[in-house]
C-alpha cells in the first residue's frame, strides 16, 4: 500500500481538519477491510513493549477485541499469571520476540528507556505499519534524555529516535484505571482521544484500535503537536471529542 504522508501542513488546516473530521481520515477508517481488522478483517498482531499499567491495560482490551496480543518483558515469565486469564490469544515474550511477532507495536515504557529501545530495535520498528507511542517524558524519572524530549517536543523527539517508523502518538495522558470502563461506553457517550501523527495510514490503523478501546479518536495534528500529548497539558485527561476540538483552537 502507498505511503499517504502529511508533509509539514500548515497548522490550521489540521484544527479545521479535526473540527470537521478529516476527508482522508474518514475514508481510511471506513475501509476497514484495507487495514485488515475489525468485524469480518483478520485480526491485527500485537507486541506491548511494557506491560506495565497502561500496557497490560491496552493488551487486555485488545486480546478481549479478538486480537493475539503478546505481552513483553525482560523477564516473560513474570507475565504468566496475565496472559493465562486472558486465553489462548495472549501470549508473554521477550521485547525482541514481541516485535518479531507484531503488526503493530505499542510503546508504553518510561521515556527513559527510548533511546536503548531506538538502538536495539529501531531497524525493526520501522517495519510495524503503527507504533503507538503511549510514552511520556517524565524529567524526575527519566532524567536528562526527558529534558530534551520536552524541549523538542515529545512526537519529535520519539520520530527522531525513531527513523522511518509510522509513529502515532496517543494513550498518553489518560489514567489506565479508566480504561476498562471506557471500553464499556456506547458510542454515542464516548471520551474522545487525542492522537498524533504524520502517517494517514498508521493514524487510520490507530485510530481503528483507539476505537476499540471505547474512544473516539480526534485528530490535532502531526506528530509536533505530540509535545501537547503528556500530562499536565490542557489535552489531558477526560474530554468529549468536542471539547478536544475547542481546546485545540487554543493551543500554540
Amino acid at each position: 500500500m502507498a505511503k499517504n504522508q502529511f508533509f509539514n501542513p500548515d497548522r490550521r488546516d489540521f484544527i479545521r481538519l479535526a473540527i470537521a473530521g478529516t476527508a482522508a481520515l474518514g475514508l481510511a477508517v471506513s475501509s476497514q477491510a484495507v487495514f485488515g481488522q475489525t468485524s469480518g478483517g483478520a485480526p491485527l498482531k500485537i507486541a506491548t513493549i511494557g506491560s506495565g499499567r497502561i500496557g497490560s491495560a491496552l493488551g487486555t482490551i485488545w486480546v478481549k477485541a479478538g486480537h493475539p496480543v503478546m505481552f513483553s518483558s525482560r523477564h516473560p515469565e513474570s507475565l504468566k499469571s496475565l496472559v493465562d486469564s486472558l486465553g489462548p490469544l495472549a501470549r508473554a515474550g521477550t521485547p525482541a520476540e514481541a516485535i518479531a511477532f507484531a503488526d503493530v507495536v505499542l510503546l508504553a515504557v518510561p521515556f527513559g528507556a527510548m533511546p536503548q529501545i531506538a538502538k536495539d530495535y529501531g531497524k525493526e520498528l520501522a517495519t510495524k505499519r503503527l507504533v503507538l507511542d503511549a510514552t511520556n517524558p517524565i524529567v524526575p524519572r527519566d532524567g536528562e534524555v526527558a529534558v530534551q524530549a520536552r524541549e523538542k517536543g515529545a512526537g519529535a523527539a520519539a520520530a527522531e529516535l525513531l527513523p522511518g517508523a509510522h509513529i502515532v502518538r496517543a494513550f498518553n495522558a489518560i489514567g489506565f484505571s479508566r480504561l476498562p470502563e471506557q471500553a464499556s461506553r456506547p458510542v454515542g457517550e464516548r471520551n474522545g482521544m487525542p492522537i498524533a501523527g504524520d502517517d494517514a495510514n498508521a493514524i487510520a490503523l490507530a485510530s481503528i484500535l483507539v476505537r476499540e478501546v471505547g474512544l473516539e479518536p480526534v485528530l490535532i495534528g502531526p506528530l509536533t503537536m505530540g509535545k501537547y500529548l503528556i500530562p499536565g497539558t490542557p489535552l489531558a485527561g477526560e474530554h468529549t471529542p468536542q471539547q478536544i476540538r475547542e481546546i485545540l483552537t487554543t493551543l500554540k
